[in-house]
């Protein structure tokens, strides 16, 4: 191992020198406080910042370390998750495009709102590990060895120094990250135990500053969540401390209200809730069980062999709907897929905003059923099937809805959202449910919604382009290109970062080696999430990363079933 100073007369032999001289520098370089490993540089400076692959290793004592972290996963998760914030911090406070492409950056794959397991931080019992990425300098491609000595032997320090010297962390702010983690994953557990599907604590903060934002509007210009009061739960935390808020029962629940009173933000907040968020996010004690999926109608998509025959059945090409394949889905196809592919893969909780359903997918109503008789429509829409969902599969509902009033006859419970408050209208809703009868005719035979279990061919997880060369990338959240393939993710709505996606994109490649035409998909993706849960997301790639962040099992199944090269067994 070298002394970092050796760094220095390296750097001024290359100066000016071609971009690519930089390979020299590989290898690993031992400092007063941590120790440099150079793992991969990229050739260009162009070059995308996962390309380059650099660490730094400290000895624990060195950093502020809380109690009890390897014996409890939650909080040393939280704590990895508190120092990638703080290094990301640190190194926007002095790092910026310094010369051509990346140079002059120093950075870690940025955390989002939610508090995740990631493996840009890795903490032992020997030492912590940090993965970032560093734009080495050049302009015009030829090598700036000023600029880079600079970073490597002020920047980077003075980086670690204020991310991880004792004496440097906030350690309130630490501990507020681990407890609030903590506090949302107990909440989280206590749900089954109270009969609830969603859990929303008084004085949450659901409104974001925009549509496009994941950051919290600012308090004094929010309405503070306040449940109502045949609603409210009181949940004992193991500390003696209480928690009040909305808890949401299982079954099948209504968001109504009129338009911009806050339903979509409600049902975003309960969808975001299978992760624990930060302190200051304002949906930190809003938690929803970890299987919840988010659904909506996205025409185009592919669909390989699906069973939607309990939503769809007798269509007028005779196609088989029990194995149901398309190239480009209907609508209403799309979203009986996705549906019975998250039933396939364990959901028990179905999320579902009318905005973006098939209007035929949720209600026929009493005057089309009159003009369109049930033997001419192929379609059994999903208010004839939501209770059976439930009663036999023990799968909820949740739906927003601002037009149709028939769901109130099959509700458990209907919470009208005004001025971004909720109010249980559940009675009133039954009232009128009973006192203005439509005349709608319940369209449904005997459904037991059998799940078969599809098995996956070899093969046909293909991460190869047109010229036999595995190309396979990740650069938008809701987009993979998977060899051929592009694998559409917009209706996959419960992503929230890059490094999800690029952990999906990996876990793919790793699917493809456990495919034999004889594992079921659900066999498969079990057995890749204990070997994730034993072995870490390093498990996923045969190269360091540290871009790499947690994902759900079905949030994997809904990209596997979206690569239009899979293959199903008959």
């Amino acid at each position: 191992m070298n002394p970092l100073s050796s760094l220095g007369p390296r750097l001024k032999g290359i100066d000016g020198k071609d971009y690519g001289a930089y390979q020299s520098l590989k290898g690993s370089y031992n400092s007063d406080n941590f120790v440099l490993y150079i793992d991969q540089i990229p050739k260009d400076p162009y070059a995308p910042s996962f390309t380059g692959i650099y660490r730094i290793r400290i000895e624990p004592s060195y950093s502020y370390i809380p109690e009890d972290l390897q014996e409890n996963p939650i909080r040393k998760r939280a704590y990895e998750d508190f120092l990638a914030r703080c290094f990301f911090r640190e190194s926007s406070h002095c790092s910026s495009h310094r010369g051509t492409g990346n140079s002059g950056l120093i950075t870690i794959d940025k955390p989002g709102q939610a508090i995740l397991n990631r493996n840009s931080v890795i903490l032992t019992d020997e030492f912590i590990e940090l993965r970032f990425f560093m734009g080495l300098p050049a302009n015009d491609r030829l090598i700036n060895g000023e600029l880079a000595q600079t970073m490597l032997f002020v920047e980077l320090p003075d980086i670690i120094k204020k991310t991880f010297k004792k004496e440097n962390i906030d350690t309130q702010d630490c501990d507020m990250h681990l407890k609030t983690s903590q506090t949302s994953e107990y909440l989280r557990s206590q749900l089954k135990e109270h009969g609830l599907i969603c859990f929303i604590a008084n004085r949450s903060l659901l409104p974001r500053k925009s549509g496009t934002s994941e950051l919290p509007m600012e308090r004094e210009k929010a309405v503070e969540f306040t449940s109502p009061e045949s609603m409210e739960v009181r949940i004992t935390l193991p500390d003696g401390n209480k928690i009040s808020g909305m808890g949401i029962p299982e079954g099948i629940s209504l968001i109504v209200g009129g338009g911009y009173h806050g339903k979509s933000t409600l049902l975003q907040t309960i969808a975001a809730g299978i992760y624990n968020h930060i302190p200051g996010d304002g949906r930190e004690l809003a938690v929803t069980c970890k299987n919840a999926l988010k659904l909506r109608a996205y025409s185009g998509r592919f669909v390989e062999k699906v069973d939607i025959s309990p939503f769809i059945n007798h269509l007028p090409s005779g196609d088989n709907t029990s194995v149901f394949s398309t190239e480009n889905a209907s609508g209403s196809t799309s979203q009986a897929a996705a549906l019975m592919e998250g039933l396939e893969a364990e959901t028990d909780l179905l999320l579902m905003d009318e905005d973006t359903c098939a209007s035929n997918f949720m209600i026929r109503d009493y005057n089309m059923q009159q003009l369109v008789m049930k033997n001419d429509e192929p379609i059994t829409p999903f208010i004839d099937r939501a209770r059976q969902l439930f009663s036999r599969k023990n799968v909820s509902s949740i739906l927003v809805l601002g037009g149709s009033g028939d769901y109130f006859e099959i509700s458990d419970k209907v919470i009208q959202m005004k001025n971004y408050r909720p109010i249980d209208v559940t009675e009133r809703a039954k009232q009128i449910a009973a006192s203005s009868k439509t005349g709608r005719l319940i369209e449904f035979d005997d459904c037991d919604f059998t799940i078969k279990r599809r098995i996956p061919l070899r093969g046909s997880i293909d991460p190869e382009n047109q010229y036999g060369k595995k190309s396979v990338y990740a650069k938008e959240v809701y987009r993979i290109n998977f060899g051929r393939h592009i694998i559409d993710l917009t209706d996959v709505e419960q992503l929230s970062e890059l490094s999800q996606t690029k952990a999906i994109m990996e876990a793919l490649q790793r699917l493809n080696t456990y495919v034999d035409g004889k594992k079921s998909l659900i066999h498969i993706l079990s057995f890749l999430q204990e070997k994730i849960e034993n072995e870490g997301l390093d498990c996923l790639s045969d190269r360091i990363s540290g871009n790499l962040a947690e994902f759900r099992m079905i949030d994997l199944a809904c990209a596997l079933n979206r690569l239009r090269s899979l293959k199903i067994a008959q």
